[in-house]
């Protein structure tokens, strides 16, 4: 009899056993048929701070784990060479001020030049006219035979005397307005060079203003790449930085659920550091391609299967409340609601908000 009764009982039990394992396989995922999940990592978008030109490191202002905002200066690069280039570049704008100025001194003397030239001109043109006049009358009166040949002959030479020099007049204005000409190529060149060096200053500065390395978002440093002293290159790395405003967690969808969801639908997180809050975050990216799931997915059968990359991206203001929290590479799971008009489940209802003031 007590055979039979402790064979019953081991029935009972392998029979509730089968029952729970079987439950456990068939039941619902999480909260049911309406919401799907799936785990993720939180992340970060990852900013080098690197130097625009080679050169050697002169002060580093941060370490890792600091806090910076966004324009405050973390590297400062030696710019002694620059000094160097900006003081010579500085000394060329000079001379090249002083030789536009001395140039159009030379465009005002050449006109001065050609106004005089002109005058001469008028005067010569004048003398012609007065000895033109001068020798018809003579040679009236050499045809009658009033004057001498001398005299006419006389006559005849101040008007041929008077026409050269008219023409030796104009040969003056003329070359005063190649002179002209060419104190005014010497303005433009004089300018020309005036802006070259000004360009040249203003490169050499941005250099030098390149040369310290700011912030260009509030974040937090994750790395020293590079030491103070050391030597980089165009494009060398020195600190590693975490955008602490762009925050997201990445998880997978499999190819049945993929189409229902869309960008700017809601997802609860809830973190293995903060199981007890629910952090409300929008879907900012869904992949247009299936692909293979990662190794970071929990298991193998996981992994093999098609999966579409969603990207769960964490509010700034929240962010901005919780700023000495933010951790990334914390674990958690997304859920999205695969029906919109589904109430958040308790599990997920409480969310976390920023404190009120």
């Amino acid at each position: 009899m007590k055979n039979i009764s402790r064979k019953w009982i081991i029935i009972v039990v392998v029979i509730i056993s089968i029952i729970f394992i079987l439950w456990q396989q068939l039941k619902p995922d999480g909260y049911g048929s309406d919401f799907i999940s799936g785990n993720g990592r939180i992340e970060a978008t990852e900013i080098n701070i690197s130097a625009k030109l080679a050169g050697r490191i002169e002060k580093i202002s941060v370490d890792e784990g600091d806090f910076v905002k966004t324009g405050q200066a973390l590297v400062v690069m030696q710019t002694d060479t620059l000094q160097a280039q900006l003081n010579e570049a500085q000394a060329q704008y000079r001379q090249a001020v002083s030789n536009e100025a001395s140039a159009k001194a030379q465009v005002a003397l050449k006109m001065s030049d050609k106004v005089a030239a002109q005058a001469g001109v008028s005067q010569k043109e004048s003398d012609l006219d007065i000895a033109s006049k001068h020798l018809q009358r003579t040679t009236a009166l050499y045809q009658k035979g009033a004057i001498s040949i001398q005299q006419f002959d006389d006559d005849t030479a101040k008007v041929n005397n008077a026409k050269a020099a008219l023409d030796s007049a104009k040969s003056q204005v003329t070359a005063a307005d190649a002179a002209i000409a060419v104190a005014e190529a010497g303005v433009d060149s004089a300018t020309s060079a005036i802006n070259v060096a000004s360009a040249n200053i203003r490169k050499i500065q941005a250099d030098i203003d390149d040369s310290t390395l700011n912030a260009p978002v509030d974040g937090r440093i994750q790395y020293r790449i590079a030491q103070l002293g050391e030597v980089l290159p165009s494009g060398g790395k020195v600190l590693n930085l975490v955008n602490l405003y762009d925050v997201y967690l990445t998880f997978f969808l499999p190819e049945t659920v993929a189409g229902k969801v869309g960008i700017g639908d809601e997802v609860r997180l809830i973190l293995d550091a903060l199981p007890d809050k629910a952090i409300s975050a929008k879907i900012s990216f869904v992949s247009s391609v299936a692909q293979f799931t990662p190794k970071t997915v929990e298991t193998k059968d996981e992994r093999q299967k098609l999966m579409f990359r969603v990207k769960a991206q964490l509010s700034p203001e929240l962010l901005k409340c919780f700023i000495n929290q933010v951790k990334t590479g914390l674990p958690g799971v997304a859920w999205v609601k695969l029906d919109s008009k589904a109430p958040w489940p308790s599990g997920l209802s409480d969310v976390a908000k920023c404190p009120t003031k």
